[in-house]
């Protein structure tokens, strides 16, 4: 999508429809992340996590989030857990 604003109003107007959709959180998350806004990219990260902790694209998508913000310790741990959830699968 070419308008990120309006994907993230998209997005929180279905979080407020169902709060609990992790993949909702997830997608704002991408939008967020792909625009520069790491910040707000990993608290929607996190609520996908605290929605579901094994979504390995969350923790993926928040790892790379930290390590845009030079988080770079807090990165390795997001990307060691999305290692660990592939490799139950």
């Amino acid at each position: 999508m070419n308008k990120p604003e309006e994907a993230v109003i998209a997005y929180d107007k279905a979080i407020e429809i169902n709060p609990h959709d992790s993949y909702t959180w997830y997608m704002k998350g991408t939008v967020l992340g792909n625009s520069g806004k790491s910040d707000e990219a990993i608290k929607a990260y996190d609520k996908a996590i605290e929605l579901n902790p094994w979504d390995f694209a969350a923790w993926n998508g928040k790892e790379r989030a930290l390590d845009q913000l030079n988080k770079h310790e807090e990165a390795i741990k997001a990307y060691e857990k999305a290692k660990e959830i592939v490799s139950r699968a």
